[in-house]
């Protein structure tokens, strides 16, 4: 009745500036996470990452530039402790220092930290044209012993970050495996009401090619894994999906990336060629915890699709427009899964003002013939980013989405006066109405229907300092027929959340959020029946990303 799966550096010496209060490097982002500007897709990580500062030769056999003098004659634990020490005094980047601009284009917009993106955000690709590599004290560390230039100059990183999270919610009743609702929900990720849980334990490995320069072919890969109760969101059929469709593990593990990507500088202005899986294309927000401004999701994008299999083109034409292309085996489905993949083509446009304040990204996410089977929603979406000045900015997405040939859940015609549509789902999958295969509610005549849903989110964002920043989120999604929720309801939502760093390695995220049902009681209800529930709900939440 669900459908829950999701979206995840940056990091650069964009500026060539040292910190050296700090004690290392700001690197600016470039891929959903950067550190003092940058660009960043929704696909990567959040904190900043740098070198450690002082002064040290730029020796490949040596520490790395930038180490203090003798920091390899140290034991590699006093490192880490002396790299993370740093981080945590670090206090915002240079104000004096020059804007990070994207190679032959605008400034780039914001930084990160505080901002979870420092280039407005997209999919299915580096941030061509800026500095994409993300490192944090881990790194570090490792870069200030024996062969730390060499190490660095390989542009091989590892890292990831601890997420635990919890919530006082007005609902009461546990979540209901079998029917995907109660708790919280339809609210994500947060589905166990007034508890604590681990979301996310995350760990990356990756090469990230460089996409500054143009004189040569390059190239990178990533590997992510992802345990906590956030699998629950993140899994492909047939990937370890087993672990939630037949065990309905509160915990569970999924390998949410793997991929890797090929630069061709000398195509247009740049080509990027993703291979692998990866976050969907389009979308303010992703699964990896730091990829987004507040703790809990939108309505808008916990019902859209979240990975892809396939391969995706990102070809920047000039400093205003770049083109995406896409081939998947569909939404959220394993490409060995002979009988839910479908060739499924998607292509993205995306245009920037000369400024930089401004980005416009419309996508068509997929389009094939549209038929029922495993999330093989047809995806019109565009989002909106807009900077009003150094404090303000907006982001704004709506999208359509529709399937055909979907069986009826409110059918009452099968054998026996069973639910024939209901009978249809639980034919082919193991858990009846908990995710991407759910029917939808339609006259009850119909053993099949055209279902249809819609929903639009905008995120005003103040930024106090460069560690606090607060948004307030205003979330609509109508779920026309049912087929995304199991509600045929029409939904609000208001979220206000404040992010605040302790240095650029520890993130806490405290929010409060409110919601409304206006046509059924969908909330705090396990048996998805009428009258069950509540029309709302209210929540306060926080979460704390810990970054390595």
């Amino acid at each position: 009745m669900m459908n829950m799966r999701l979206r995840a550096a940056r990091t650069s010496l964009a500026s060539g500036l040292l910190c050296l209060w700090a004690g290392y490097a700001i690197a600016d982002p470039a891929a959903t996470a950067s550190d003092a500007g940058s660009a960043a897709p929704a696909d990567t990580p959040t904190a900043s990452g740098a070198a450690p500062a002082a002064t040290a030769a730029a020796n490949p056999d040596g520490p790395a530039e930038g180490c203090a003098k003798g920091s390899e004659n140290e034991g590699f634990f006093q490192r880490v402790k002396d790299s993370y020490l740093s981080h945590l005094n670090w206090n915002g980047g240079d104000p004096n220092a020059p804007p990070t601009l994207v190679v032959g284009g605008a400034e780039v917009p914001e930084n990160n930290p505080p901002w979870p993106y420092a280039t407005w955000n997209v999919g299915g690709s580096t941030a061509i044209g800026v500095e994409n590599m993300y490192y944090n004290f881990l790194m570090d560390a490792l870069y200030c012993g024996q062969g730390g230039q060499k190490l660095k100059d390989s542009r091989f990183t590892i890292y990831g970050w601890v997420e635990p999270g919890g919530n006082v919610s007005t609902s009461h009743t546990r979540f209901n495996y079998a029917t995907g609702t109660g708790g919280n929900y339809p609210a994500a990720y947060s589905f166990e009401p007034n508890a604590v849980q681990v979301d996310q334990v995350a760990l990356y490995f990756e090469r990230t090619p460089d996409e500054i320069q143009r004189d040569h072919f390059d190239w990178g890969f990533r590997f992510t894994g992802l345990y906590g109760t956030d699998y629950k969101y993140t899994f492909s059929n047939g990937i370890f999906s087993n672990q939630y469709t037949d065990s309905a593990k509160q915990y569970g593990f999924d390998p949410v990336m793997y991929y890797l990507d090929f630069w061709f500088p000398k195509v247009a202005e740049g080509m990027n060629i993703r291979v692998g899986r990866y976050i969907s294309i389009p979308d303010i927000e992703a699964q990896l915890a730091p990829n987004n401004v507040t703790y809990s999701h939108s309505l808008l994008y916990s019902y859209d699709p979240y990975t892809q299999n396939g391969v995706v083109s990102t070809v920047r034409l000039d400093k205003n427009w770049s083109l995406q292309g896409e081939l998947s085996g569909g939404n959220d489905i394993a490409p060995w899964d002979k009988n839910e993949r479908h060739l499924t083509p998607a292509l993205c446009a995306i245009w920037t003002s000369d400024s930089g304040k401004d980005n416009i990204y419309p996508c068509m996410n997929g389009l094939n013939d549209g038929n029922w089977r495993w999330n093989n929603i047809q995806h019109a979406v565009v989002t909106w980013y807009h900077k009003f000045n150094s404090k303000w900015h907006m982001d704004t997405e709506v999208w359509y989405m529709w399937e055909s040939h979907t069986p009826n859940v409110a059918n009452d015609t099968g054998p026996g006066g069973s639910d024939l549509g209901t009978a249809v789902i639980a034919q082919q999958y193991s858990y009846l109405n908990y995710g991407a295969p759910s029917g939808g509610i339609c006259k009850p005549t119909l053993v099949y229907c055209y279902t249809y849903e819609w929903a639009a989110v905008n995120y005003l964002n103040y930024e106090f300092g460069p560690r606090d920043v607060v948004t307030w989120r205003t979330d609509y999604f109508n779920d026309a027929r049912g087929q995304r929720t199991g509600f045929k309801t029409r939904y609000y939502e208001f979220d206000l959340g404040y992010t605040h760093w302790v240095g650029d390695t520890i993130e806490l995220r405290p929010e409060l959020r409110f919601e409304h049902a206006r046509d059924v009681d969908a909330y705090d209800n396990p048996t998805a029946t009428p009258g069950a529930g509540r029309n709302s709900q209210a929540m306060i939440a926080m979460d704390a990303i810990f970054h390595f």
